[in-house]
């Protein structure tokens, strides 16, 4: 299983709003959420934790759990 962080940049999108503005409400870096762009891409619960009170939303809202491509 991995995590996939679609639907962050998906919200990003439909707020207007960029990555990096992103990055310095929430207090991440900019290489945090370019990483995150990954699919798959491990980031602590305290950046998720991070990025949904920047953004008011859930964890639910800004990821998913997709199974392994095997």
């Amino acid at each position: 299983m991995a995590a996939s962080y679609k639907k962050l940049f998906k919200l990003l999108i439909d707020r207007e709003m960029k990555s990096k503005d992103l990055a310095a409400k929430a207090g991440v870096s900019t290489a945090t959420l370019a990483k995150m762009k990954k699919d798959g891409a491990t980031v602590s619960s305290d950046v998720l934790v991070k990025i949904c009170t920047a953004l008011e939303c859930t964890v639910d809202d800004i990821m998913e759990i997709v199974p392994d491509n095997k």
